[in-house]
């Protein structure tokens, strides 16, 4: 059976965490969720509401995690998503969250980011030379990290599975399930 790790916290995006989650489990696969601490946390929910310039933010549903990132062996996971929200902006400075991302790239195991989840890719060493895709207003981001934005609805580029965001989880969970049983 497959092992897959999440990486969130709070105001992670609630439709690409609970989303991944329940798809994956749906075929079968152990997927934990794993926050800066064992405990439940507060999902959010970004849309858009005419006459605003970006997103909106509310509160989502309550998260629990099943560990804590010092009790997080990424050794004992096939594959990791890192879903998007804001949760992506702090864990890129937690030198653990960092490390377990680190793991994933250097072993080529399976990654899926969507919307900001990239950001943590970044802050691990990804992006030279890559191309992918994310939250639009990331372009620069990209850019700065020696990789090539599109901006489309999925980009799979080797084991790594990018999406603007959460009206894009059915292209990005149909393409990192298929990474995963290529494996």
């Amino acid at each position: 059976m497959k092992s897959i790790l999440i990486l969130t916290g709070d105001a992670g995006e609630s439709q690409e965490i609970y989303y991944a989650k329940y798809r994956l489990e749906e075929e079968g696969w152990q997927v934990q969720i794993a926050a800066p601490e064992r405990r439940t946390f507060l999902s959010v929910v970004h849309d858009f509401e005419p006459g605003f310039d970006t997103y909106t933010e509310k509160p989502g549903y309550r998260v629990s995690a099943d560990l804590g990132l010092e009790e997080c062996d990424p050794s004992r996971f096939d594959a990791l998503v890192l879903p998007g929200g804001r949760a992506p902006e702090y864990l890129r400075n937690k030198p653990k969250a960092v490390e377990i991302v680190r793991h994933f790239l250097e072993t080529g195991k399976p990654i899926a980011a969507n919307c900001h989840g990239p950001l943590l890719l970044f802050a691990a060493g990804y992006g030279k030379g890559q191309t992918m895709t994310c939250f639009p207003d990331l372009a620069p981001e990209v850019r700065s990290a020696g990789g090539e934005f599109v901006d489309r609805d999925v980009v799979v580029s080797g084991p790594v599975v990018t999406v603007r965001g959460w009206p894009d989880n059915g292209p990005w969970m149909r393409e990192f399930v298929r990474q995963l049983k290529a494996k």
